[in-house]
């Protein structure tokens, strides 16, 4: 049986970038894994991934507490309140503890 529906052409509209620009960018698969500690350098967690709300809004998924095979505790953060580094190899999120982001409610991944 096949399915009649009829054609329907797409405009896809391509906007030039500077590649400079995006080339001096983080890479996302760089980051996952980074810890991240506050400006008093204690470590609070690890990016453990990276979530794009459907309105388009950037988020790290940071694990707190926990150690290898055994997730902690996750929470969403926006990823504009990360400091990064020219490298990406230092995060910050300043102002954070430990216990204040184990306070937040826990994120969980759909499906």
């Amino acid at each position: 049986m096949t399915d009649a529906r009829p054609a329907i052409s797409q405009a896809v509209r391509l906007v030039t970038v500077d590649v400079n620009t995006v080339a001096q960018g983080y890479r996302v698969s760089k980051l996952t894994g980074s810890g991240v500690t506050n400006e008093k350098n204690e470590k609070i967690g690890t990016i453990d991934d990276f979530v794009i709300a459907r309105n388009r809004s950037l988020f790290a998924v940071l694990q707190v507490g926990g150690f290898p095979r055994h997730r902690g505790h996750l929470v969403a953060v926006p990823y504009d309140s990360l400091v990064i580094d020219d490298e990406g190899s230092k995060i910050q999120l300043p102002g954070a503890s430990k216990d204040e982001l184990k306070k937040l409610t826990e994120f969980k991944y759909r499906g």
